[in-house]
């Protein structure tokens, strides 16, 4: 019984994931399913539709729950970073990606989990209706007034990873350097600048709007010389993204979004809950 559910545990861990933004909520859904799935196996003829349907309505609960957590939650809150090889088909990675996960915190509970299970997991308006307890017709609405919430909100054009790459480590340095002009070219006039430091840490509250207030902030704290930055390129959600210690101590995980062909959005999760210590593990000049 144990090795049959392991063949979906990827599965529902990535959808547990993508549904509730953090590891361990992700990791105590799958166990929660599992013990769902144990008691009732031998009444289920269909496992993988039973499985998707009981772990996305533990995470509707989760989510509404996460939901009030997150209104009291000091300064922005950003999804929990997964730092490493990502192992998922193609076709999974855009919606793993801390810019995607971060823009799903802004639709309700059910309108998520509708989403996901149909654009992204490929459930049928019938199984979202069932988990959600609701009609079928009500199961479609949800998952289209979401996807032209998101698709409004979403770059038009996928970015190259080898562009994705060159952009992130050119910020890095014009960052290091206090390069303004370069940054100047390499951030839309209207990008965005989120950090998760959850009261923990110091960092912005709110987040900052426009390549010209990004930029000063970044040039404000070079001149105050807040310590000795290094980093490295990691695997951030799939993505490019860089692990970043401040005087030897695991400091963020940094990822960005593009938009034709600039930063539109730039991440820094700060918060030392969040911060996967095995990822600062080797260190590099982030001039380099």
């Amino acid at each position: 019984m144990t090795d049959e559910f392991a063949e979906f545990r990827p599965l529902l861990f990535s959808i547990a994931y993508r549904m509730t933004g953090t590891r361990a909520d992700a990791e105590d859904a799958v166990q929660e399913t599992y013990l769902r799935w144990a008691a009732d196996r031998s009444s289920i003829l269909c496992p993988r539709a039973f499985l998707i349907t009981v772990i996305s309505r533990i995470c509707t609960d989760i989510l509404k729950s996460a939901r009030r957590k997150r209104e009291v939650y000091v300064g922005a809150w950003l999804p929990e970073p997964i730092v490493g090889p990502n192992t998922e088909a193609v076709e999974l990675a855009e919606s793993l990606s801390l810019a995607f996960l971060h823009l799903l915190e802004s639709l309700t509970p059910a309108e998520r989990v509708a989403f996901l299970m149909h654009d992204v997991f490929d459930a049928s308006y019938d199984e979202i209706a069932v988990t959600l307890e609701i009609s079928c017709g009500n199961a479609r609405q949800l998952a289209s007034r979401a996807r032209e919430h998101l698709r409004a909100r979403r770059p038009k054009k996928r970015v190259e990873r080898e562009k994705h790459q060159q952009l992130l480590w050119a910020f890095l340095q014009a960052c290091d350097a206090g390069d303004a002009a370069r940054l100047v070219r390499l951030l839309k006039d209207d990008a965005v600048l989120y950090s998760d430091g959850g009261g923990k840490v110091r960092a912005a509250i709110n987040p900052i709007y426009g390549a010209d207030r990004i930029i000063r902030l970044i040039l404000a704290l070079r001149k105050k010389g807040i310590g000795d930055l290094r980093g490295q390129l990691v695997e951030v959600n799939g993505a490019p993204g860089a692990a970043i210690t401040l005087d030897g101590r695991p400091y963020s995980i940094q990822s960005i979004d593009i938009e034709d062909d600039r930063i539109q959005s730039v991440f820094y999760v700060m918060n030392p809950d969040k911060l996967p210590l095995d990822a600062f593990c080797c260190r590099s000049d982030i001039a380099e």
